[in-house]
């Protein structure tokens, strides 16, 4: 395998990960760690789908870094108690500077919490909801890429989802945002070809697709 410098970085073993994971110790372990790993637990999906709506126009480092923030402000993106959030809640998190502070999205994370558990209390389940929309095709890419790395920004499947969720209430869900997520929740393997983690990621997706 001929290794592009462009769109790998080496370990420092003699193998390689994802360029974009940079310098930054932390990013490097969401990298190695989390990023394109399946995620099956309703809570994690849904604070992953929140914090990709916060992510809208920033860096996820930027989030990342935050993370630990907002797991406090947001009773830890439990979904029954964040859908219990009132005004009063609002404000308070608009007076926290640990997290983003935006109204339109800290609403949107309340509303996105009461759909979920509206969902949820119909007796669908956040995973087996999302991995329905996950593609069968190799590393679940059914799109087709514009950036030179073989990375798209958005896909058919973000698109259907984007959309499913916007008539289910949802906001701050647009396709790239959905894509966003469909990558870091392992609905999608996209990393490159020649990163230590990416077959082990693909068995784990195939497999979880597979149960769901």
């Amino acid at each position: 395998m001929t290794v592009n410098p462009e769109w790998l970085r080496p370990v420092g073993d003699g193998t390689h990960r994802c360029w974009w994971a940079g310098d930054d110790p932390q990013y490097r372990l969401y990298h190695d760690t989390e990023w394109g790993r399946p995620v099956v637990d309703d809570q994690r999906l849904f604070e992953k789908i929140c914090l990709e709506g916060f992510q809208s126009g920033l860096s996820w480092l930027t989030i990342l870094r935050k993370r630990d923030n907002f797991r406090s402000a947001f009773a830890g993106f439990d979904i029954e108690r964040v859908a219990q959030f009132t005004g009063s809640d609002v404000e308070r998190l608009l007076g926290d500077a640990g997290i983003v502070r935006h109204r339109g999205k800290i609403e949107a994370t309340i509303n996105n919490a009461v759909c979920a558990a509206r969902m949820r209390n119909a007796g669908e389940s956040l995973a087996g909801y999302f991995w329905s929309f996950a593609p069968g095709e190799a590393f679940g890419r059914d799109g087709t890429a514009t950036h030179a790395s073989g990375i798209p920004t958005t896909s058919p499947s973000a698109v259907l989802l984007s959309k499913d969720l916007k008539k289910r209430g949802f906001r701050f869900v647009g396709p790239t945002t959905v894509y966003s997520f469909m990558q870091s929740m392992g609905l999608v393997n996209d990393h490159v070809d020649g990163c230590f983690v990416r077959d082990v990621c693909e068995r784990e997706r195939v497999k979880v697709r597979g149960q769901q």
